[in-house]
């Protein structure tokens, strides 16, 4: 390959025939003259004429020249020059390819990706050996192999969730004693082991380091300050750069949406900025991510745990604020203790409840009025945590003595139990180390601890496992049990520190900040990971979205506590117990810093202007020139008009009999030589797309379920297109859509009156009520030109119910209950059945709301491009609506087959068979 400035040639050495020019100006300078052209009056004319022209004319020179630039274009078209030349590895021995593949290389992973495929197809044509290693996988000897034997490799990866191990494959390198050449792309992420990578690699070879010139961004966990969620974005301190985070969580309906936006600026010499969401509580409390806009990676998503949701706990104390002083009051200790992490509700329980709180704390709280009790007993068994602490009134009331009260989790003892005085049991007793199975296991205990005056519990055959913390003699200090989907749980002590020195101490609030965690289904924070095993629950993959994990082995806390550093531990959310904790990649201390060229290797960045190969544009200019030759000679030697006449009768005659078949054509062929779905264009680009997912999702359920067996759906026009050849059109509703013109409406009206069925989908769920919506006001309109029969709620006996599976309902991305088509004729009912004959049984029309094309749209890759419902329950509304919609397109197919089936009993019955 030789290179002159940005333009070099593949195969250089066809340059040599430019050295042939010389001589082709000498073969090309003459050619014979056009013939005098004389008028023979007779024979004695040319009697004395004398030719004076003996040698054929010159060329001309502007013919010559431009024969000669023809020539020239042919050469070094056929020398292969190519613009902006690649020349990143020109050696002959083998290659190892290196990429960093972690999360910072995300956001641009696809350029990355053909980056590296491109190297590894021009290693393919050196024919040099290569192989291939991505630094966030375990290290490897490097094995050189055929480059198509790695091509497969990397085009299917994916970008891992964690930072590349460069000090680890560095150390694997170090031991080699083979040569071989670098080309390694980095992520633009400095650290330890870069430097230690890439010398061990020079030692090997040359090394050719490669970014992408991107300066890669993350964001630390979310944080709360005075009530506003702050959202800390990190980066490589350089140019100026816009930035944005969305808040993500569930709305009411459980799918996942962006609740916030923050924007803001990080300036040229920071390499942090906040950015804070002004969110009301309930809404902050929704926030399950917070996710960077424009760097989508793992380390762009933070996932929120419990410090970003503060929960509401409603107080209720039996002691009136006037009966002791403020440090002895009830609530006095778990004022100071909840008050950081959560919003407090001070009202009579009536009012608490009103409010829809996370956790409930009675303080030593003795009767409750049986209404009162009967709606606290209802919040806790759904889903509620009832925190209650003893004392004298609870004590002498004797509630939970013979007989079990629902509101505590065990049957108490009359009186209590003094530890400590002259007349008491004992000296005060310290607290047990918690068990495995307590919330509080791992929580270090005070030697300062201990308790002199307690409730005791009933001696039970459950008890033991009831008992979440116990004094060093084995009486329950703690008990908790589950009620419906709540907990109720009792500290057997005071809430101040009348009966214990426990409200006084640190233990006392991590102990209310452990049950917190269980109240609600928020995650917990990670600040007490370590004394458990962690099962991953959901993992994040290289671009941040949290995915099912692969089968691996628990995780001690203390691990994750270090911070996820390799696959073995992703980021994700993971589980202990009744315990769930988000982990992300990066923590309140986590920066970037800029990779520096090491010493000994090349540094480049990718070549954003690909190379382009300028042999097609030289061989067409060649053509070109050519044909002007051409043209040039036949003027010259007076044959130009006889050319173009030939030329201009052989192009009618061809075009006569050689017109190929038109667009519209085509699609007519396509539509009757096939079964195809249609939808109707509604001139909103994402809504088109939509219908064509849905319908060609369908079409996949109808090939792999049913002997129906459609191709690809295609979209229709309706003031152009012939409807005729289609079955079945989708028509979603759109407020932007233009109203059809009257031969549009002229070819619709045949089109149902002939057979055909138009699904109307207004999408808004919301037809229950009438056509109210705006795009039911909008499917008013379109329709009133339409011949449509009478309409009703689609009945319990519908064929529709039954052509292919039995359905009660026909859900779509939402699951609105009324279904509209063709009313049933007045004529004669068997058992209750009316016939349905009209349009041979098929109804011409029908009209919901519930979204179905989005319910059945996949992506390219066959997962399903919008979510359904959430969790299960979720997944079988979808499957319900394929199953809506095969039963519609078989309906449409087969006619009044299904309902012919049913009536044939009672018409057997009539004729007397």
């Amino acid at each position: 390959m030789i290179g002159i400035g940005p333009i070099a040639f593949l195969t250089p050495w066809l340059l040599l025939g430019l050295l042939a020019l010389p001589v082709l100006w000498w073969l090309l300078r003459a050619v014979p003259p056009a013939p005098n052209r004389v008028k023979f009056p007779g024979v004695r004319i040319l009697l004395g004429l004398d030719d004076l022209e003996k040698t054929p004319d010159r060329t001309p020179w502007w013919l010559l020249l431009l024969r000669l630039l023809a020539v020239a274009a042919a050469i070094l078209a056929f020398a292969q020059p190519v613009l902006n030349p690649d020349d990143r590895e020109v050696g002959t021995g083998p290659l190892l390819v290196v990429m960093d593949g972690g999360w910072a290389s995300a956001p641009d992973w696809a350029a990355r990706r053909a980056y590296v495929v491109e190297v590894i197809e021009r290693a393919e044509r050196n024919g040099r050996p290569v192989a291939f290693q991505a630094l966030t996988a375990s290290p490897q000897v490097p094995a050189f192999r055929a480059a198509s034997d790695v091509l497969e490799r990397v085009r299917l990866l994916e970008p891992a969730p964690v930072a590349p191990a460069r000090a680890d494959y560095a150390a694997e390198i170090a031991a080699l004693d083979i040569a071989f050449d670098t080309v390694w792309l980095h992520d633009g992420v400095g650290d330890e082991g870069a430097a230690a990578l890439a010398a061990s690699l020079a030692k090997r070879g040359d090394v050719n380091m490669i970014g992408t010139g991107n300066m890669p961004l993350a964001l630390r966990p979310g944080r709360l300050e005075d009530g506003a969620l702050i959202a800390t974005v990190i980066g490589v301190a350089g140019a100026e750069r816009a930035v944005a985070v969305e808040a993500i969580g569930p709305d009411p309906a459980g799918i996942s949406r962006v609740l916030a936006r923050a924007e803001g600026i990080m300036a040229a010499d920071e390499d942090a900025t906040d950015l804070v969401f002004d969110m009301p509580l309930e809404l902050r409390n929704r926030v399950t991510r917070l996710a960077l806009v424009d760097a989508v990676s793992a380390g762009g998503v933070s996932l929120a745990d419990d410090g970003l949701r503060r929960r509401k706990v409603g107080l209720l104390a039996g002691q009136s604020d006037d009966e002791a002083a403020q440090i002895s009051r009830p609530m006095h200790f778990l004022r100071k203790a909840l008050l950081p992490t959560a919003e407090l509700i001070d009202a009579p329980l009536t009012d608490i409840l009103s409010t829809a709180p996370d956790m409930i704390v009675l303080a030593d709280v003795g009767t409750i009025a049986p209404q009162e009790a009967q709606r606290l007993l209802e919040w806790v068994e759904n889903g509620g945590l009832l925190l209650r602490f003893a004392g004298p009134r609870l004590a002498e009331t004797g509630i939970g003595g013979v007989q079990e009260d629902p509101l505590l989790p065990v049957r108490l003892r009359a009186g209590g139990r003094s530890i400590g005085g002259a007349m008491s049991w004992g000296a005060p007793k310290r607290l047990r180390p918690f068990d495995e199975d307590s919330p509080f296991f791992g929580l270090r205990l005070p030697l300062d601890v201990d308790v002199s005056t307690q409730v005791m519990a009933q001696p039970d055959i459950d008890l033991p496992n009831k008992v979440m913390a116990a004094l060093e003699d084995g009486t329950p200090l703690v008990t908790g049990d589950a009620r419906g989907e709540g907990k109720v749980i009792l500290f057997h002590v005071t809430a101040n520190a009348d009966w214990s020195s426990l409200p006084i101490s640190g233990l006392f609030v991590e102990m209310l900040n452990r049950l917190a965690l269980l109240s609600g289904s928020a995650l917990g924070d990670n600040s007490d990971l370590d004394g458990r095993q962690w099962v991953a629950e959901k993992v994040m993959d290289g671009f941040g979205n949290l995915v099912d994990p692969m089968p691996m082995p628990a995780v001690e806390g203390s691990v994750l506590v270090a911070g996820p550093r390799d696959m073995a531990t992703p980021p994700g959310i993971y589980v202990s117990g009744e315990r769930r904790t988000a982990v992300n990649l990066m923590d309140d201390d986590s920066t970037l810093t800029a990779l520096t060229p090491p010493d000994g290797v090349a540094w480049g960045v990718i070549n954003i202007s690909k190379e382009q190969p300028l042999h097609p544009p030289l061989l067409t200019l060649a053509l070109i020139l050519l044909a002007v030759d051409i043209l040039a000679t036949l003027w010259i030697s007076g044959r130009l008009r006889r050319a173009v006449t030939t030329a201009l009768a052989l192009g009618a005659i061809l075009g006569a009999g050689g017109m190929p078949a038109d667009a519209q054509d085509e699609a007519a062929i396509y539509a009757s030589n096939n079964t195809v779905l249609a939808y109707v264009q509604t001139g909103d680009a994402r809504l088109d797309q939509v219908s064509e997912a849905g319908l060609w999702g369908l079409s996949r359920v109808l090939n792999l379920r049913t002997a129906i067996e459609p191709v690809d759906p295609v979209a229709i026009d309706l003031e152009s297109d012939e409807l005729s050849l289609y079955p079945f059109l989708y028509w979603p509703i759109s407020e932007r859509q233009a109203m059809p013109s009257d031969a549009a409406y002229a070819r619709l009206n045949a089109f149902l009156r002939s057979g055909g069925m138009i699904l109307f989908d207004t999408r808004d769920a919301n037809l229950s009520g009438g056509f109210g919506t705006p795009n039911g006001r909008v499917l008013q309109k379109l329709a009133a030109k339409l011949d449509i029969p009478p309409l009703e709620p689609v009945p319990a006996d519908h064929v529709l119910t039954r052509t292919f599976y039995l359905l009660q309902a026909f859900p779509g991305r939402w699951n609105s209950p009324t279904l509209w088509a063709e009313a049933a004729p007045n004529a004669e009912a068997v058992e209750g059945l009316p016939f349905r004959n009209l349009n041979d049984g098929v109804t011409p029309v029908v009209i919901g709301g519930n979204d179905w094309a989005s319910a059945w749209a996949i992506t390219p890759d066959g997962l399903p491009m919008f979510p359904v419902g959430s969790g299960g329950a979720g997944q079988r509304q979808r499957e319900i609506a394929y199953r809506f919609g095969v039963n519609l397109i078989m309906h449409v197919m087969t006619g009044n087959y299904k309902s012919d089936q049913v009536h044939v009993p009672a018409l057997l019955e009539r004729i007397g068979q």
